[in-house]
């Protein structure tokens, strides 16, 4: 039996008045989803325990099989995993976002305008971070560059310190006063913040953002903080050889920590416009060439969220039947037994621009082995008459073990 998860980050959303109440899911065209999901086992699953912020680490981590209450470490160790980054077990590692704050304000009277400033590239992050490491690094603090906005600051022996850190992706367009870093050596991590602000705002790179008039980076935001994880390998859980397709260091970084082999997919940018049919065929790809599960993650549906952008997300997932599902179903023919499961990690509504802990929407669908018994139809909607899974860890048992 081959195994293949396709995860539409963000997907999930509220009923949206300008689609006459249906969800981004509901209205955008997805044929190649629908033909499925008329044999597929759909229902709902809770992703985020009681008591966890609604992260996709904690979403991802639940929907890969693992129970937070006992695996959850933080978000930025399984990005540091990613990245080959070598934490030890004193080592608190935090994400370390370039953003765009407005500019003329007191720094605790600034607006959060952009989170990801403005999806800078991989290769202008780079010049930023590393001018951050030589001013701002010190014996106990480094900074490593990751994809686009998302980037790394190491903080060695550190890991017992008590922080309160706010995801900035939580508060776009608000003031940031209210969501500073506040615990133990809260004033440390303001400090850097500050700093990199002085020295960000005269860098080449961010000169020639403001001839373009793109949005600079001017500030870095420190968050997600986390210790050393240590997983029980999803071979040693199931018994199957696996690979992760991710742009995201936190989903690659999740897999490498399971055991899974991660895969790159030139032009996979871990933003909405990304190389969906690429990361389709090195999925299949994988499964073709010996591996039994393949947990092929895709960010786009979250980001156009992140953005309130309606017309980008209904993009992302019509991309998603277009590009993804529908090579898979081109070679269902191929695998003699094949499982598939689509579904999102967390709902993130274009209302709110974050995510949330409501339930989200699951479609399993059995190439030899139909079901009549559900509603045949995949969205929000008509999920909740299916399945529920009350705990998200043991959707993946019910995937794999059909128990």
């Amino acid at each position: 039996m081959k195994y293949l998860l396709v995860l539409a980050d963000g997907m999930a959303d509220y009923p949206i008045f300008e689609l006459s109440n249906q969800t981004p899911l509901e209205y955008a065209k997805t044929p190649n989803i629908d033909i499925l999901a008329q044999y597929a086992c759909i229902g709902l699953v809770k992703t985020i325990p009681e008591g966890y912020t609604p992260g996709s680490d904690v979403a991802n981590l639940s929907v890969m099989g693992y129970d937070p209450a006992i695996y959850y470490t933080g978000r930025s160790p399984l990005e540091a995993i990613s990245m080959g980054v070598t934490l030890k077990e004193k080592d608190l590692a935090l994400r370390c976002n370039l953003v765009t704050l407005s500019e003329n304000e007191e720094y605790h009277d600034k607006i959060m305008l952009d989170y990801s400033a403005g999806e800078i590239s991989s290769k202008e992050a780079s010049e930023l971070i590393y001018t951050l490491q030589q001013k701002l690094g010190e014996e106990k603090i480094s900074f490593y560059a990751g994809v686009s906005y998302r980037h790394l600051m190491l903080w060695q022996e550190a890991a017992d310190y008590k922080l309160k850190l706010t995801p900035p992706h939580d508060i776009s367009d608000k003031k940031i006063g209210p969501y500073l870093p506040e615990g133990d050596k809260a004033e440390k991590i303001l400090e850097l913040m500050q700093k990199s602000q002085d020295i960000l705002k005269e860098h080449p790179v961010n000169k020639k953002r403001r001839q373009k008039g793109l949005k600079e980076a001017n500030s870095i935001w420190l968050w997600g903080e986390g210790r050393k994880p240590s997983l029980t390998s999803f071979y040693q859980k199931y018994g199957l050889k696996g690979s992760v397709v991710a742009a995201v260091d936190l989903v690659k970084g999740l897999g490498i920590a399971a055991g899974l082999h991660p895969v790159e997919v030139k032009g996979a940018t871990g933003s909405i416009e990304t190389n969906f049919r690429g990361k389709a065929e090195a999925a299949i790809k994988e499964l073709k060439n010996g591996q039994d599960f393949v947990y092929l993650h895709i960010e786009a549906p979250d980001e156009a969220s992140h953005q309130g952008s309606l017309e980008k997300k209904i993009w992302a997932i019509e991309q998603i039947d277009k590009e993804v599902i529908g090579l898979v179903r081109s070679v269902l023919d191929y695998f003699d037994d094949i499982r598939i499961m689509i579904m999102p990690d967390h709902p993130t509504p274009l209302s709110l621009k974050t995510h949330t802990s409501a339930p989200v929407p699951f479609m399993i669908y059995d190439k030899n082995n139909p079901c009549y018994e559900s509603p045949g139809i995949y969205n929000e909607k008509y999920a909740q008459e299916g399945l529920f899974f009350d705990s998200g860890h043991k959707l993946m048992d019910f995937f794999i073990l059909g128990k």
